[in-house]
């Protein structure tokens, strides 16, 4: 069922799991993605803010861009989090093997930071959503196995969360759409509350 904003919406992001989601949740919007150079470390030992920022610098990127001249620009970023430290996208096979090694058999943290930026008047709402995220103990063949898949190109921490039954992942606490990278229950929940006329 189609949900009409009134205002435009464009999605900073040209990630297919927010799209998903966002089509999924019936709402129209545009694709302009930020191709804002993210920092590949947390400045203040911090996931929080660190998603916080990025969300922000993604945000700000297509705004200055002057491709969009109206209604709001919708920016994320999605990380995990384990040993104080970032878990990022992976640059390679090798890189996606050592992430998964340090993930396997533990519990680790998961963030979106989520940026609102009206176009209008440069009015942002950021909030940050926490899941944490258990990943089962893998064998090494099972590693490689995941990897033979490619299914962790492009993916903070290595993976892509499946919607049913993940046979690696087991959400803890916290909201699956998350996971895949947009806070759904609390975005639609802003949603309504950035519509009320002021």
């Amino acid at each position: 069922m189609a949900k009409h904003l009134p205002f435009r919406l464009t999605l900073a992001s040209g990630s297919i799991g927010r799209r998903y989601l966002l089509e999924n949740a019936g709402y129209h919007f545009d694709i302009q993605p930020s191709n804002a150079e993210e920092p590949t470390e947390a400045r203040y030992s911090s996931c929080q803010q660190y998603v916080q920022e990025v969300a922000w610098l993604k945000a700000a990127a297509v705004a200055k861009s002057e491709k969009v001249d109206n209604g709001f620009i919708l920016a994320a970023d999605t990380v995990g989090w384990i040993d104080n430290s970032v878990i990022g996208k992976p640059l390679d096979r090798d890189d996606a093997r050592r992430i998964l090694r340090l993930l396997s058999g533990r519990v680790h943290e998961l963030w979106t930071g989520v940026c609102l930026w009206r176009v209008s008047d440069r009015f942002q709402f950021q909030y940050q959503e926490l899941s944490l995220v258990e990943m089962r103990e893998l064998s090494p063949i099972e590693i490689e196995t995941y990897l033979d898949t490619r299914q962790w190109e492009g993916c903070s921490g290595a993976y892509a969360i499946k919607e049913e039954k993940d046979p690696y992942l087991k959400i803890v606490r916290g909201s699956l759409s998350n996971v895949i990278g947009l806070p759904m229950e609390s975005l639609e929940r802003t949603f309504e509350w950035l519509a009320i006329p002021r």
